[in-house]
């Protein structure tokens, strides 16, 4: 899968949501519903905005070509500062409108010392050389030494009020930064300048321009600035997004209950309904287990978690060409489907692979084991057929949202494991009614609907952050101070865990501090902060829940969130089980 993939950027990379892809293909398209896209939002000069752009664009293709070949004379042990601000990175801020920069003085802020090496009005711009990585420290490289470039840039913006967003970059990376003190996670936004340049994705840079040019942090407060009030855009967006989700997986879900009653080949399925062999409210769960494998696929794919990290590349070839859920969501996004079954049965073929012992490696698929890929999740569906009509009206459901007269592509890369928590929750308000033999499915709200009859009410995310704060907080520091075992000793347990929101939550504060602890830095590079947060989830977390899809829920969001590809669910099996653990029963 590409780095960025279900958006038509090739090397540009949203981590967790600040700007978010659905936001980025509006800018790019210059959406004119979003303020701070016209020529003169860009402080429009003689030149249309499109020829201003191809006019940095000729510039920066030479300068890239200069820069690659005083590159390839440097000594293996020189970090390449000076070429690589002369010969490329003053010469795009130059073009993003910023003129010449100048070197700045060292930020102090209560006695710390943070050397970053320009400034822009508000702006810190943190510039090293095209050899010293962005995650790591590079000892004796002003800089780097005492942090990671990123994790110095990102620890000023946190520490400082007068600074809200800032650039840091080695000449190959550029990542816009803001002030993420109050977020559970990292975000920022990755601009791979060396592909993007070598292999003249002009569209990529159009898209760097428009979000990157000085105009877009022109303001007397940061926090007026385009970005911010883009970001801020994108998170009310996010949000009406959710309430939209909703609504598109209740109407897949009805959609392919229908698809299943009325095909000619399901006269078992109908019979085991008719004679309640099959209660309603069991199929309606094989319904929800399916919806929840699509919406797991879709996330695992498009952040390239999905195929075994050895698999072979004629094995991923033929898995993303022939039974990928990319491809059914590109057919979604383009036809109504017919009445023949091959779509879905390639894709029962995927869910059985996946939930076999051996996997399959022709397709480079693991064993994901669990309950929720397992034959007893599903066995009706399992044994169903369903036309391609009905699987691709349910994808399209999946896949978009519509916001009025626009339809947009849901951005399931940056899709967090809350998100698709809350989905679940609304869901279990409903209960469904049908008639087999007219082949009819709908969801209706209902007062003994399983949210009540389960008591299963989830935890507000204000008050996770409360209770972390207070009770994990104190624990963890003590742990700190005992050194990287002992955080790694810590048991967190939720006795009612529900999707996992707390689970995630408390996983995110945990592994932060890891690798704090591991880098000595305050924020720590994205890689470290990964690596942490697999060891977290693979050790520390505990959780038991009386509804059997909540755990299974709860699994697939630790999954996603320990980013570890290819690797069983079933590796948290022994610390997430069903149970009634008020009762003490299973």
């Amino acid at each position: 899968m590409s780095r960025s993939a279900r958006t038509p950027f090739q090397t540009i990379r949203s981590e967790g949501g600040l700007l978010p892809a659905d936001l980025l293909q509006r800018v790019a398209s210059r959406d004119r519903d979003l303020p701070g896209l016209r020529d003169e939002d860009y402080h429009a000069s003689d030149l249309p905005l499109n020829e201003r752009i191809v006019r940095s664009w000729n510039r920066l293709v030479g300068a890239w070509t200069s820069f690659q070949d005083a590159r390839a004379q440097l000594p293996a042990d020189d970090p390449g500062t000076t070429l690589t601000r002369e010969r490329l990175l003053l010469p795009l801020f130059e073009e993003l409108g910023y003129g010449r920069l100048q070197t700045a003085r060292a930020v102090e802020i209560e006695g710390r010392s943070y050397p970053v090496s320009h400034a822009w009005q508000h702006v810190p711009i943190h510039l090293v050389g095209c050899n010293v990585p962005l995650d790591r420290r590079t000892s004796g490289v002003a800089g780097a030494a005492s942090h990671s470039p990123h994790g110095l840039l990102q620890e000023l913006l946190n520490r400082s009020e007068e600074r809200l967003w800032g650039f840091v970059s080695n000449g190959l990376l550029l990542r816009v930064l803001r002030d993420n003190s109050s977020l559970t996670r990292q975000a920022y936004l990755e601009l791979d300048l060396e592909q993007m340049l070598a292999s003249e994705a002009y569209a990529d840079f159009v898209l760097l321009w428009l979000v990157c040019h000085e105009s877009r942090l022109e303001a007397k407060r940061p926090h007026s600035c385009w970005l911010e009030r883009w970001s801020q855009e994108a998170a009310r967006q996010g949000t009406r997004a959710l309430d939209s989700m909703r609504d598109g997986v209740e109407r897949a879900i009805s959609t392919l209950g229908a698809g299943f009653l009325s095909h000619p080949a399901n006269a078992t399925l109908r019979e085991a309904l008719r004679t309640g062999e099959l209660p309603a409210q069991d199929y309606y769960r094989e319904l929800l287990r399916l919806v929840y494998r699509l919406l797991f696929l879709f996330v695992a794919e498009d952040r390239g978690l999905l195929l075994s990290p050895d698999a072979s590349a004629e094995a991923r070839e033929r898995y993303e060409r022939w039974y990928s859920t990319a491809r059914l969501r590109q057919l979604a996004s383009r036809r109504r489907g017919t009445r023949h079954g091959d779509l879905y049965a390639a894709l029962r073929l995927v869910m059985a692979k996946l939930g076999d012992d051996e996997g399959c490696p022709e397709l480079g698929l693991p064993a994901l084991g669990s309950f929720l890929w397992s034959h007893e999740a599903t066995p009706h569906l399992a044994q169903a057929e369903l036309s391609n009509e009905h699987l691709l009206e349910a994808i399209r459901s999946l896949a978009t949202l519509r916001e009025g007269k626009v339809l947009r592509t849901v951005d399931y890369r940056n899709l967090g494991a809350e998100e698709l928590g809350s989905v679940y929750e609304s869901l279990l308000e409903l209960r469904p009614e049908l008639n087999a033999d007219a082949g009819t499915f709908e969801l209706r709200l209902a007062a003994g609907n399983e949210r009540k009859t389960t008591g299963s009410y989830y935890t507000p995310a204000n008050l996770i952050s409360c209770l972390l704060d207070s009770a994990l907080d104190p624990v963890l520091e003590e742990a700190a101070r005992k050194g990287e075992e002992a955080i790694l000793d810590l048991k967190v347990v939720d006795p009612a865990c529900g999707s996992g929101h707390f689970l995630v939550a408390a996983a995110h504060r945990i592994a932060k501090r890891l690798a704090s602890l591991r880098t000595g830095d305050a924020e720590p590079s994205p890689e470290a902060t990964r690596q942490a947060l697999r060891d977290v989830v693979s050790r520390c977390l505990y959780g038991v829940d009386v509804n059997p899809m909540a755990v299974e829920l709860c699994k697939v969001a630790l999954w996603i969130e320990a980013l570890d590809p290819g690797r069983p669910l079933s590796f948290l099996d022994a610390h997430i089980r069903c149970g009634n653990s008020l009762l003490g029963t299973t």
